[in-house]
């Protein structure tokens, strides 16, 4: 008896114990505000007829998501911005705009408090993935209409480039870099899956990130993220100050990310961002026969839920 006891024993403690699986998703609450407050350092080395060349850009921003309808796995917010600042070091000097300074005489920082408490529409499935972007562009367009003293030709061009910082391209592409980052299926504890998104803005690129869930605990996911950055070979022209211009650039990018464990929003994350290559600056009347400017990027990005 006393071994048919210790046999069976045996079995139950040699027996491989199935690791728990997760389904770690979104589960945000009509109502409810969730917040983003990210960092963005950037440090981008140019190199222009053998000289190199270095711009250094800083950005904070705190973004408000007010949950207004839950159908299903969709949820509906309404976004806004409570705060922009930049910071630009270049060889020509210093640029700082501020969303909250009140100095009319200041069009970049005039531009970001235009932006502030204009809520705009998104629509987001609970993995993260942004279907719809609604309004954002119809906010800039009315910025730039109720600001008539600047030339036209000044108008158009800062408006391009709002556009492609902070229209529904780019806001899509932060957003889902940030919050489309979960498993399709169950994961248990060193798991992995794979996640394609694309970031589109001064530039577009395609994201393939590989994550892996590194740890569960009693309040937080743990995910970390691997990803490989490629600029499509499409042969699209994109327009840089006025100038038709190709990306050549690839890159990698490593995220470290806790989410929390009953809402899904992202608490935390660290993203570590490399990409070179070079820009392809086309023929054109600012750069007669186009010229190729070998370029390296480095960000840090840090987010918080507060």
């Amino acid at each position: 008896m006393k071994i048919i006891l210790s046999f069976l024993l045996s079995i139950i403690i040699l027996a491989p114990c199935e690791a728990q699986k997760v389904k770690p998703v979104l589960n945000l609450v009509k109502g409810n505000t969730y917040y983003t407050v990210s960092t963005v350092t950037s440090s981008i080395l140019q190199s222009y007829n053998g000289q190199n060349v270095t711009v250094a850009v800083d950005m904070t921003s705190k973004t408000a998501y007010n949950i207004t309808d839950v159908k299903d796995s969709i949820y509906t917010m309404q976004v806004s911005y409570a705060n922009i600042t930049m910071r630009i070091v270049s060889p020509n000097g210093t640029v700082e705009m501020n969303s909250d300074k009140k100095d009319n005489t200041d069009l970049s920082s005039s531009f970001l408090a235009a932006m502030i408490n204009k809520p705009f529409s998104v629509t987001i499935t609970k993995s993260g993935r942004v279907l719809e972007v609604k309004n954002i562009e119809a906010i800039i367009n009315s910025i730039f209409t109720s600001m008539p003293q600047i030339d036209e030709t000044q108008k158009a061009q800062l408006k391009a480039q709002f556009m492609q910082s902070f229209g529904e391209s780019a806001f899509k592409g932060n957003l889902e870099q940030t919050l489309a980052i979960y498993p399709s299926i169950k994961v248990s504890k060193g798991d992995s899956w794979v996640i394609n998104t694309t970031l589109q803005s001064v530039m577009a690129a395609n994201i393939s990130t590989t994550y892996q869930l590194q740890d569960v605990t009693d309040t937080y996911y743990q995910i970390h993220g691997d990803a490989k950055i490629t600029t499509p070979n499409d042969g699209k022209v994109s327009q840089i100050n006025g100038m038709p211009v190709k990306y050549d650039l690839s890159g990698t990018l490593t995220s470290d990310i806790k989410a929390d464990k009953k809402t899904g929003w992202v608490i935390e994350e660290k993203l570590k961002q490399d990409v070179s290559g070079n820009i392809d600056v086309q023929d054109n009347p600012k750069i007669p026969g186009g010229m190729k400017v070998p370029m390296k990027i480095h960000s840090d990005i840090n987010t918080t839920d507060r």
